[in-house]
């Protein structure tokens, strides 16, 4: 089962040729983010721009992936096209156990192919195809035409862009097998850069699971606490779209570009109505058992008088607030109709949100025009948010171009910048205050996920700085072991340190089950290094006005505190990239 080293195929796009590496490191990298970040620093090269054909791009499983339930994410590394320094996103659906079967620990792309292409890539085949007619075609009518072409289903997983990835927009994101998104920091524009419209991975081998009573009876007891015990119920039943309420009832959720906290109307878009309203069915990512894919649905007229079609919408807590409560929309079937035209364009809906509501304010407030808007956009205006969405992915023109690389990036040219709803990239779903918008802002991937800094903000009600640093720091480093072993974060609360041990143990790898505390420190400290040499610098980050104006059931935002946790998590996140290693 174990082996003491990582098995990467490298293809070089230029050539379309591929080899397989072996990489020494295992005990040191463990796999995933760890193992990602040591890529990077193999192939990578820090002091380049993202859009040089040599830069990598990097999918990478972990060591537990398609040995346990919920061990189901891949994570992707590569240079940003949104701040040009080194980054992470992470994605379900089959693509880890697609890695798997096809027998690699990770998969380096590098080099640029002639012509747009697919590369279809198995445990004995390597193929880049020549996809130049499907330039420009939106991504759901792309992914009927590559899994026609490349035939096949169950094991096989299929990455893909849309216009915005072609357009290199640092907005774009990759799709992965319809519902399931590397969705930030601009991995769908690196794709572009390398004129690769998919990547198939045909999960076309086999591998042995361990004999004996130890591992199935494991493996019975993870199963038994993910499916017979109430802990992940909350992701199957009404999935994240249930903090819509909460957030609501406790005055921090974003609306209307963060002009209000809560709404008596939002109940339209709770996680109860689309459920009641929309919901079609559930599903889940290859390998596990939870079912927390809520698929509601469109429908659309396509023919007078009365045909229609329809089509499947995946929602979550997100999507619903970066194109519900941060536009203005209070109508379930609105919110999904705009989510489908993201999804068509293969943006990242949170950044794509988050940045129209910018425009709709400063349309408003004259900072912008509709000569540049091309659109009315106006509040709780669905048809006009569609319409954006497709000059967005588009770059039908200056501004669309200059907004697809970020609010901020709109900003330097237009103004606007105290009502920017940027934390490092465009807000994440919670206003609960000072320790969130410190942890999104500095953070790692500038992610809700980095840390659990909307939790602290809930629970703690003292004011200490060093606190509050000290335990996003520590929970950042949990994660950060989470995703080595590339585990959905929602079983945070089932994979503690000792059943991972166990896990790590049963399949042979004992050394990292008796030291994944000095491993996930390791790999903590090479990504902040890796980060820093790119370029970012945690004392030059600006947190604007918008967020210190915003009153939450704890009252108004304390900007002393706020200004001192800032100073605090960057002096400590500078400290730990320049940590040496031993």
């Amino acid at each position: 089962m174990s082996r003491d080293y990582f098995r990467v195929l490298v293809v070089n796009l230029a050539t379309g040729k591929g080899k397989v590496v072996k990489m020494d490191g295992r005990d040191r990298h463990l796999g995933g983010s760890g193992l990602a970040a040591a890529l990077f620093k193999k192939y990578g090269h820090v002091d380049k721009a993202w859009t040089e054909p040599s830069q990598p791009l990097i999918f990478t499983i972990g060591p537990l992936t398609g040995y346990f339930p919920l061990m189901s994410k891949t994570v992707c590394s590569f240079k940003s096209p949104y701040h040009d320094q080194y980054a992470e996103s992470h994605a379900g659906g089959r693509s880890a156990l697609s890695l798997r079967f096809a027998g690699y620990d990770g998969l380096v792309i590098i080099g640029r192919a002639p012509a747009l292409s697919c590369l279809i890539i198995g445990s004995r085949q390597l193929e880049l195809k020549d996809v130049h007619y499907m330039k420009g075609i939106d991504l759901q009518k792309s992914g009927k035409m590559l899994r026609k072409m490349i035939g096949g289903a169950g094991h096989r997983s299929i990455l893909r862009i849309g216009p915005a990835g072609e357009n290199l927009l640092p907005m774009a994101c990759i799709t992965v097998d319809t519902y399931r998104h590397f969705g930030r920091l601009g991995g769908g524009a690196v794709m572009g850069a390398k004129n690769l419209k998919a990547v198939a991975i045909l999960g076309d081998g086999i591998f042995d699971l361990p004999e004996g009573k130890t591992y199935r009876n494991l493996f019975e007891a993870v199963y038994q606490q993910l499916t017979t015990t109430d802990m992940m119920d909350k992701y199957h039943n009404l999935g994240t779209p249930v903090n819509v309420a909460i957030l609501n009832g406790l005055k921090a959720l974003p609306i209307r570009n963060l002009q209000q906290t809560t709404d008596p109307d939002i109940e339209g878009i709770s996680g109860e109505t689309f459920a009641n309203d929309t919901l079609l069915r559930n599903t889940a990512c290859a390998g596990c058992p939870v079912g927390c894919i809520h698929i509601g649905f469109v429908r659309e007229k396509f023919m007078e008088p009365n045909q229609y079609l329809y089509r499947q919408i995946s929602y979550d807590h997100e999507p619903i607030f970066a194109t519900g409560s941060m536009l203005g929309m209070t109508n379930a079937f609105k919110v999904l109709a705009i989510i489908d035209m993201v999804e068509k364009m293969g943006l990242d809906v949170m950044s794509a949100g988050v940045a129209l509501a910018w425009a709709t304010e400063a349309l408003a407030r004259g900072v912008i025009s509709e000569k540049e808007t091309l659109v009315p956009l106006k509040f709780g205006d669905a048809d006009g948010y569609k319409e954006a969405i497709l000059h967005l992915g588009s770059m039908s023109n200056d501004f669309y171009r200059l907004l697809g690389q970020g609010t901020m990036k709109a900003v330097e040219h237009y103004g606007g910048e105290d009502f920017a709803c940027v934390l490092g990239q465009e807000m994440a779903g919670y206003a609960t205050g000072e320790v969130f918008f410190t942890s999104q802002a500095l953070g790692f991937r500038h992610s809700h996920l980095d840390a659990g800094g909307y939790s602290y903000d809930q629970k703690q009600k003292d004011k200490d700085p060093q606190k509050a640093v000290e335990f996003l720091l520590k929970d950042e480093q949990g994660r950060v072991l989470l995703t080595s072993m590339v585990s959905c974060l929602f079983a945070r609360e089932i994979y503690k340190e000792q059943l991972l041990a166990e896990c790590l143990n049963c399949l042979g790898y004992r050394y990292l089950a008796d030291n994944m505390n000095e491993v996930a420190q390791h790999i903590q400290k090479m990504r902040w290094q890796l980060r820093l040499a790119s370029g970012f610098d945690p004392r030059g980050v600006k947190i604007p006005k918008r967020f210190k104006e915003i009153i939450t059931w704890k009252g108004e935002i304390d900007e002393n505190y706020l200004n001192t946790l800032q100073k605090e998590y960057g002096k400590r996140i500078v400290e730990l990239g320049r940590a040496e290693e031993d």
